[in-house]
């Protein structure tokens, strides 16, 4: 992702007949084989909130976000902030409205379900990595202990030999998805991956982080059940994002937080939607957008403060010509 991305200001782009063209998410599936009905790809989100938050503008904006599995729309309705969530998959987009207005549990989506198979491997073929001795792991509240364990007791020679069989272009979970998602994943993913966990756990307490306990453990974390927002709280729209952007008058929204969007599509897609950012939120509006990918000259961003220990970027951009600044 370029680091000016979204700091220039320019008009909205123009419209094509094919709105979804570029982006592999349009399928509504993750794996590879025969075309199919779309599925819940996310049964929960990978994406911390307090970034949005901390940069949003006050409660009461107009905000825009990725449905997926609704816990950022939940989170951000519970703020006080007018929401709208998009999705292009309509079994996504289902499944979102019975979290966000009936509180139904979250499911086990194609993401998950590939998750857990990387976690029974390594509780199967590494003791330190069993269940019982993740879930005390993740239990702890000082930073230091954490990064003084997760080096002693869990990055150790087999969990690296494991995730290169895993997480390499030709590994196992390259064989398994899907042409268009191929390319998401950063060179030397395994690598990646496992610098991101450790920076996290060096940084913030594992017992209050969700994110940790889904990703290490494929559990909630104790007492961390939420409330449904309820009917009508949440806007939900089926619907390609940079098209709504595009079709919704400008300056509709105050801010933005899109994740993956960038990831996948080439720069074309990525031009087409930094302009329809542009016009979609007002001047000195909000734009967070996260990446997958390692950071470019640019930058990490806030890819540090977001707790879910995936994200390569993480960044917040101020839209409009003057005083526009990405950090």
């Amino acid at each position: 992702m370029s680091p000016s991305f979204l700091t220039h200001r320019s008009a909205a782009a123009p419209r094509t007949s094919d709105p979804a063209a570029g982006t592999p998410w349009r399928t509504g599936r993750l794996l590879a084989g025969p075309a199919g009905r779309p599925r819940v790809l996310f049964g929960r989100m990978y994406e911390d909130p307090a970034v949005e938050l901390a940069a949003f503008p006050p409660p009461g904006a107009r905000v825009l976000c990725i449905a997926s599995a609704g816990d950022t729309a939940a989170a951000l309705a519970a703020a006080g902030y007018e929401v709208t969530a998009i999705d292009l998959n309509p079994v996504q987009l289902a499944y979102a409205r019975t979290r966000l207005e009936d509180g139904a549990p979250a499911a086990t989506g194609t993401a998950e379900r590939l998750t857990g198979l990387g976690r029974t491997a390594a509780a199967a073929l590494l003791p330190g990595w069993r269940p019982a001795a993740v879930a005390g792991f993740l239990r702890l509240e000082d930073p230091d202990e954490q990064r003084r364990r997760w080096t002693a007791e869990f990055d150790g020679p087999g969990l690296r030999l494991l995730a290169a069989a895993a997480l390499r272009p030709a590994g196992a979970l390259a064989t398994v998805l899907r042409p268009g998602f191929r390319c998401v994943l950063p060179r030397g993913f395994d690598e990646v991956l496992l610098r991101r966990i450790a920076r996290t756990v060096a940084r913030h307490p594992n017992a209050a982080n969700d994110w940790a306990w889904r990703l290490l453990l494929g559990r909630e974390r104790p007492g961390s059940a939420a409330a449904p927002v309820g009917p009508g709280r949440v806007r939900l729209v089926r619907g390609e994002v940079v098209e709504h952007l595009e079709r919704c008058a400008a300056g509709s929204y105050d801010a933005v937080t899109l994740s993956n969007v960038v990831d996948g599509p080439g720069p074309r897609f990525a031009r087409r939607l930094r302009a329809a950012v542009e016009h979609a939120v007002r001047p000195g509006g909000t734009a967070v957008v996260r990446s997958l990918r390692e950071p470019g000259p640019g930058g990490a961003g806030q890819a540090a403060e977001d707790r879910s220990m995936i994200w390569g970027v993480v960044r917040v951009v101020r839209t409009g010509t003057d005083g526009a600044r990405a950090r």
